[in-house]
């Protein structure tokens, strides 16, 4: 019930979470709390994006760097794809792929099933970069979560995925094209 209702009752504080003035409630200020953290976690990625995008090469703009995370994750991709993926326009698209083209780190080659359109695929080059500043970012994880239980980092990493999953753009298509909304996330869960 809220602060100051007629039962009397004052919802309890979020852990870590400073009752603010107002009449807020408990699930109100869970929000609040996640918005807050959900804040400073996305600028610190920002910067760590930056730092890791600089290590990759000088040029690359730290918006691209997550381009490289999902071509190297599902290889080749349409231009089209990837700005669904991202929530970016086609220009956007278009500007950043442009971009990873000229520094020699992606390559666009014709798609086999559809000859009209082209596949976005790193090059060697780009995949070796790439893989180096990932694996060393992978490293600087397990040291700072070296205190965490390898439960709580692999539940973090459910909730993380189960959150970006949520966030993804539905296909409003009926029928089997929709099998990836129900196929099972990390450790077996579905999203």
């Amino acid at each position: 019930m809220r602060a100051g209702g007629t039962g009397g009752e004052r919802a309890e504080p979020v852990s870590g979470v400073p009752e603010s003035a107002g009449d807020a409630t408990g699930a109100d200020q869970a929000y609040l709390a996640l918005e807050r953290e959900l804040a400073v976690f996305l600028r610190r990625a920002r910067a760590s994006s930056g730092e890791m995008a600089r290590e990759v090469h000088p040029g690359l703009e730290p918006a691209a760097y997550g381009l490289l995370v999902r071509l190297d994750e599902v290889g080749g991709q349409r231009a089209t794809e990837l700005a669904g993926y991202f929530g970016v326009g086609k220009a956007t698209m278009s500007r950043q792929l442009r971009a990873l083209e000229e520094l020699g780190l992606v390559v666009r080659e014709p798609d086999p099933a559809d000859g009209r359109a082209s596949l976005v695929r790193l090059t060697g080059e780009g995949r070796d970069r790439f893989r180096r500043v990932r694996d060393a970012r992978r490293a600087r994880y397990v040291r700072k979560l070296a205190d965490w239980d390898r439960a709580e980092v692999a539940e973090l990493a459910r909730l993380l995925h189960q959150l970006n999953t949520g966030a993804e753009p539905r296909d409003p298509r009926p029928g089997p094209e929709r099998a990836p909304d129900s196929a099972p996330g990390p450790g077996g869960h579905r999203p």
